[in-house]
């Protein structure tokens, strides 16, 4: 079936045939002349769309901020897994909380103080070289009472 049929000037037709409806080659998608109005319509849409990618930016990179703001051993780990919460959402709320968790894991292959050491370089890595400037979780060393007389 052609669209010459369609309008009743061809053979045939049925109810199928009725139904389509013909657009004029002169049609546009915006009805009326197009206006300043109109043109600040596309602006803000286009604002509104920026904004909303940033703003999901953002949020899927949270968990891996927090992580590396609070020195977490784990920080790449947990940035890469709320990235992955793009796809799905319970990565990146497990990521989220995550972040948070105070994790006291101790590599047995290294001494506290290596290990220490070791997690500094790593968020120094990640933080793009800079050093921290809040030192959170992290207990003051206390000097020994028996060497002081």
């Amino acid at each position: 079936m052609c669209l010459t049929e369609a309008d009743g000037h061809g053979k045939g037709g049925g109810a199928a045939a009725k139904m389509i409806r013909q657009v004029p080659p002169d049609a546009t998608l915006i009805p009326g002349p197009i206006d300043g109005y109109t043109y600040l319509t596309f602006a803000f849409l286009l604002v509104a769309i920026i904004t909303l990618f940033a703003i999901l930016i953002w949020i899927l990179g949270l968990p891996g901020k927090i992580a590396i703001q609070r020195r977490h051993p784990h920080a790449e780990s947990v940035k890469i897994m709320g990235w992955a919460g793009a796809l799905a959402v319970v990565p990146w709320i497990h990521a989220f909380i995550w972040a948070f968790h105070d994790s006291l894991t101790v590599d047995i292959r290294r001494f506290p103080k290596d290990e220490k050491k070791a997690v500094d370089e790593e968020i120094a890595r990640l933080s793009g070289g800079g050093e921290s400037k809040v030192e959170v979780d992290r207990p003051t060393i206390l000097p020994d009472p028996s060497s002081q007389t």
